[in-house]
C-alpha cells in the first residue's frame, strides 16, 4: 500500500515535533543547495525554531552579500513602486485640473452671454441667480466706496473751513490794528497852538508823551505871565501887541 497524504497541522507531541523539525530542517537545507548548484541561483536559508534559535544556510561564502542584493532589490522595487503611484497620481490629477478649467471656461463664456443654447432651463434659472448675486456684491462695493471717498472729502472740508476761518480772523485783526494805526496822528489846536496827539495811549510811544506834557506847560506858562501882565493897574510899563504875540512862539 502507497504512503497516504499527511495532514498540515502543528503536532501536538513535542518530542514527534522536535524530530520532525529536524528531518525537515535538513531537508530544506540539502533542497536548497541543490537549487544553487544546478540553477547557479543564489539562496539564503533563515530558519528559527519555537525557542528562537538560528539557522542558516547560504549558497555564497557570507550571508550577508546575499542580504545586501535582497535590500537592494527591495529598495528599488519599493522606488519604482513609487514612481508609478506617483505617476498615476500626477495622470489624474492633471486630468481633474482640465476638467476643471474647460468647466470654468465654459461658465465664463456663460456668464458674459455666449454658449447660452445648450444649456436647459433650470441651468439658465440658475445662472440668472448667480449673476444678480454678483450685482448685488459690486453694487455694495460701489457704495462702500462712494461712501468712504464721500467721508474723506467732508473730513477734508471741514479742516479747510478750519484753516479758512483762522485766516479770516487773523486778516480782520490785521485790518483792526492798520485802521487804529491809520488814525493815531496829532490834531493842531490852532494856527499859533501846539499839537496834541490822539492816539490812544496803548498806541503812543513814551518817547512822545513826554514832549507833548512838555510844550503843555510851556505854554500854559506863558498865557499866566500875559495874564498877569495885562491885569497890572499901577504898572507904567506898556506891552506892546507883537509882544503878545512873540511870547506864544
Amino acid at each position: 500500500m502507497g504512503r497516504g497524504r499527511v495532514q498540515l497541522k502543528q503536532i501536538e507531541n513535542k518530542t514527534s515535533r522536535q524530530v520532525t523539525f529536524s528531518k525537515r530542517r535538513s531537508g530544506l537545507r540539502k533542497k536548497a543547495h541543490e537549487i544553487s548548484v544546478l540553477c547557479d541561483a543564489q539562496v539564503a536559508l533563515i530558519v528559527f525554531n519555537n525557542k528562537g534559535k538560528l539557522f542558516e544556510f547560504s549558497s555564497e561564502n557570507s550571508m550577508k552579500i546575499i542580504l545586501e542584493r535582497y535590500e537592494r532589490q527591495n529598495h528599488a522595487a519599493q522606488l519604482d513602486g513609487a514612481d508609478n503611484e506617483s505617476q498615476g497620481n500626477w495622470s489624474l490629477e492633471c486630468f481633474k485640473l482640465t476638467n476643471k478649467v474647460e468647466v470654468l471656461e465654459r461658465n465664463l463664456r456663460n456668464y458674459v452671454g455666449h454658449d447660452l443654447d445648450p444649456l436647459s432651463l433650470r441651468e439658465l434659472q440658475s445662472l440668472e441667480q448667480q449673476l444678480d448675486i454678483a450685482i448685488k456684491r459690486v453694487r455694495n462695493k460701489k457704495n462702500q466706496l462712494m461712501n468712504e471717498s464721500i467721508s474723506e472729502l467732508h473730513k477734508k472740508a471741514r479742516v479747510l473751513q478750519e484753516e479758512n476761518n483762522n485766516l479770516v480772523k487773523k486778516i480782520k485783526e490785521k485790518e483792526k490794528t492798520h485802521i487804529e494805526s491809520q488814525h493815531c496822528w496829532p490834531e493842531t489846536l490852532g494856527q499859533n497852538s501846539s499839537s496834541f496827539n490822539l492816539c490812544p495811549p496803548n498806541l503812543q510811544s513814551p518817547e512822545r508823551l513826554v514832549p507833548f506834557l512838555t510844550l503843555g506847560r510851556s505854554l500854559q506858562a506863558s498865557l499866566e505871565e500875559v495874564a498877569e501882565a495885562q491885569t497890572a493897574p499901577n504898572s507904567n510899563t506898556l506891552i506892546q501887541p507883537w509882544m503878545l504875540h512873540a511870547s506864544f512862539y
